[in-house]
């Protein structure tokens, strides 16, 4: 039978294809396109590529675990890559993850607090429609100076106190006129004020301001008599002196910062501090020192839970990926005497975590 000119066009092609290896000649991007459209044939593109190892970035609270989980998945399943974990932070990872579908875009964000609803938004536009959450455990945030130093019992008032860039005085806003802890209650050690604290771009900075910062500003009466925008502002306005670092690094660079500056407080994850117990002293917050049993109970004041979400149009094109949330929420992996438990998460019990699995292979996406 003779073949057609487009026939043997095709034919053409799929032998030029074939002599790559041998001659790396260079193929006609042309007749390529040609070919394949008349053909029928459709262009696996970026999007579709089947990628053989997962991607995740975000919150630096959850990259110990997500690392441990990594290591772990790799061992237990031969047939998969290890996943690649990265950083960023909690809003950088979820920034990357909304970006889109396909193959040159994250396939999890780690995070340490829930996606909101202006992320939401921003994946939708790009094209992220499904995106699955799964809660892995708890954390607390804790306040933390170098161990040979002496104990900080806080509340949320010395730590506004301490942040504000600007304070009331005889009915007016004054420049913050704090040095020292004790300058602001005399029960407080005698130590220079110096705060290192998590960038914006992390999640636990959120939750910082909001169950510290805020609480702390909300005890003066005249930032209380401020309209809701005035408020946000004056809580959120950090003084620019010196003795507030931000940290858009992870936790190992705000405990290098401890070391360069003694006297520093430093914001760290509950799970960082328990491994590093011989560097560092941990404040009590409104008489509570934070623990596992603290944060479950609630008397804990800073606490949260953790988070990753995953790219539900990747599941089916991504080695490993649908095997991954099943992995990591396997009592075995997160849960009681686990090695998660050991590295400091606080796990879930087995009802919710039982909750979350079925959601999870439901399909169930956040709304």
């Amino acid at each position: 039978m003779q073949l057609t000119k487009v026939q043997h066009l095709i034919h053409s092609v799929v032998n030029q294809i074939a002599s790559m290896r041998v001659n790396r000649m260079r193929l006609n991007p042309r007749h390529i396109a040609i070919a394949l459209a008349v053909s029928g044939a459709t262009v696996v593109t970026t999007a579709n590529a089947a990628r053989d190892t997962i991607q995740i970035a975000g919150s630096s609270t959850v990259l110990p675990y997500a690392s441990i989980v990594a290591e772990e998945f790799g061992n237990t399943f031969p047939q998969f890559k290890a996943p690649v974990v990265g950083s960023g932070g909690t809003g950088g990872g979820l920034k990357q993850f909304c970006q889109g579908v396909g193959d040159n875009t994250i396939d999890i964000a780690n995070a340490s607090r829930k996606i909101k609803d202006t992320e939401l938004d921003a994946c939708k536009k790009a094209g992220v429609n499904q995106v699955q959450e799964i809660k892995i455990g708890y954390d607390g945030i804790v306040f933390a100076s170098n161990v040979k130093k002496a104990a900080y019992k806080l509340k949320p008032v010395h730590v506004f106190t301490a942040i504000a860039a600007q304070l009331p005085s005889n009915g007016k806003l004054v420049p913050n006129p704090y040095t020292t802890w004790n300058q602001i209650d005399p029960s407080l050690p005698k130590e220079a004020i110096t705060l290192v604290i998590p960038a914006s771009n992390h999640g636990t900075r959120e939750v910082f301001q909001e169950k510290m910062i805020d609480l702390g500003c909300e005890s003066f009466d005249y930032f209380k008599k401020l309209d809701k925008d005035q408020q946000k502002k004056a809580c959120s306005s950090f003084r620019k002196d010196g003795r507030v670092i931000e940290v858009a690094g992870d936790y190992t660079e705000t405990l290098a910062r401890l070391k360069t500056s003694p006297n520093a407080v430093g914001v760290f994850g509950l799970g960082f501090y328990d491994s590093n117990r011989d560097k560092l002293r941990v404040a009590t917050v409104n008489g509570v020192t934070p623990s596992e049993k603290t944060v479950l109970d609630g008397s804990y004041l800073v606490s949260r839970p953790l988070f990753f979400y995953v790219k539900g149009e990747h599941l089916k094109s991504i080695k490993g990926l649908a095997q991954y949330p099943e992995f990591f929420l396997n009592k075995k992996i997160s849960g009681k005497g686990s090695k998660l438990e050991k590295a400091g998460l606080i796990p879930l019990s087995d009802k919710e975590r039982a909750k979350i699995l079925a959601d999870f292979k439901a399909g169930k996406s956040v709304k």
